[in-house]
């Protein structure tokens, strides 16, 4: 692909940022390296900084790929990778539940947690900075957004299924995996668009095409092995800083972990909502929910599997302590009823400022009273379903331009 004739002004506090994000993932791999054991909660700072500097190393790398592929994609793309920690902490429960059931409960934590926190926080944040930055009422998404909206209703309404079973197994693995597949190359047949860099990636993004290509394969191999090598230590340091603390471990797993793995992505779309891009930003947010609830919980019981070299379910709700053993049912209701509301208020395309309200109000109601769980759950289903009669004559072309039966939006 020829180079691009557009080229960015660069600032020093740019390689500052970017020279500093590199040597921030550092002092864990020492941790790692050198078998050293700290005080829990001050490893699992350091280890969660190496994650942290790793994801938007991740984010930058595909940040750049924009260059040779479209716009959707890319996205998709850039959603997926600046999630990979959360895959990696989520991982490495699921793979310790095969052989101790206690796990179990955290696995499902650290990705209900992780879903929530994408559409009750990341999508509200967006929406008001937008309207704080440019004095808008509204976001308004494009048609293109469309195929991310009708993935996320399939997957919803498919994964209801999950707490209905009491498990998680391969057939799940298979249904979920595919729907990421599909919707991975219904984005790709979008148009391609020019991207807009923001931050150090613009270093990069003004090399000539092989070098850029080259740092881009290096900002990718680099932040995969740091999130190897920490995300176990990383889980381990958590969950054990709850005990010496005395905070609850469960909140720990379900919202600090996902909160510093996905903080790099919530600051790339407030700084591009910031700039008035928040259409671009949501659609970052909303694929990135599309991937974590198509591609990470369909991974789930294969990762199980593969942990106890046998073909057996990820079962729910296995007891744990003295808490409740109805806790993860409860926790996969919520997200889906959430997931369901989100759909219902972006299938017009529109995100409004009591849409943002009711997403945030819902969330943080739950985040605070966790034992009403299943009553705000019933309030996410109700107006989901108020929300899709009101906005009815909006579900067929997202089924259209998801499906490709249109051809390619903006085409009658």
């Amino acid at each position: 692909m020829a180079d691009r004739p557009h080229r960015y002004d660069i600032d020093p506090y740019l390689w500052l940022i970017l020279i500093g994000t590199f040597l921030s993932c550092l002092p864990g791999l020492y941790l790692v390296a050198a078998g050293k054991h700290l005080y829990a909660p001050y490893a699992a700072v350091v280890f969660g900084v190496a994650i942290f500097g790793a994801a938007f190393i991740l984010s930058w790398a595909a940040e750049v790929a924009q260059m040779d592929m479209s716009q959707s994609l890319a996205v998709a793309i850039l959603a997926l990778v600046a999630v990979l920690p959360e895959y990696a902490v989520d991982f490495v429960f699921t793979w310790k539940a095969a052989h101790d059931p206690t796990q179990a409960h955290y696995a499902l934590a650290n990705m209900t947690g992780a879903n929530r926190l994408l559409v009750g926080l990341g999508w509200p944040a967006v929406l008001f900075l937008y309207i704080l930055a440019k004095r808008r009422r509204e976001v308004r998404l494009d048609e293109t957004q469309r195929v991310e909206i009708f993935y996320l209703a399939m997957a919803t309404l498919y994964s209801f299924t999950i707490p209905l079973k009491g498990s998680l197994n391969l057939i799940d693995t298979v249904v979920l995996v595919t729907l990421f597949g599909l919707y991975t190359r219904r984005a790709a047949q979008m148009p391609q668009e020019e991207p807009e860099m923001v931050g150090p990636v613009k270093i990069v993004a003004n090399a000539a095409t092989v070098p850029r290509r080259l740092f881009t394969a290096l900002f990718f191999l680099f932040s995969g092995f740091v999130i190897f090598l920490v995300a176990e230590p990383f889980a381990h340091a958590l969950v054990e800083s709850g005990g010496h603390l005395g905070i609850d471990e469960f909140f720990l797993v379900q919202w600090l972990a996902p909160i510093a793995s996905e903080s790099p992505e919530f600051i790339v779309a407030a700084t591009w909502a910031l700039r008035g891009q928040a259409g671009a930003a949501l659609k970052a947010l909303i694929s990135s929910k599309v991937n974590q609830w198509t591609l990470l919980v369909g991974t789930i019981p294969l990762v199980y599997a593969i942990s106890a070299g046998e073909i057996r379910p990820f079962v729910l709700d296995v007891p744990y302590g003295e808490g409740p053993t109805d806790v993860q049912t409860h926790e996969l209701i919520l997200t889906a009823a959430q997931s369901l509301f989100a759909v219902a208020v972006l299938v017009n395309l529109v995100l409004t400022r009591w849409d943002g309200v009711l997403l945030f109000g819902l969330f943080a109601l739950q985040l605070v009273w966790q034992d009403i769980r299943m009553e705000v759950a019933a309030v996410y289903i109700v107006l989901a379903v108020i929300w899709h009669w009101v906005n009815r004559r909006h579900l067929l072309p997202a089924a259209r331009i998801g499906l490709g039966i249109r051809g390619r939006p903006g085409t009658s």
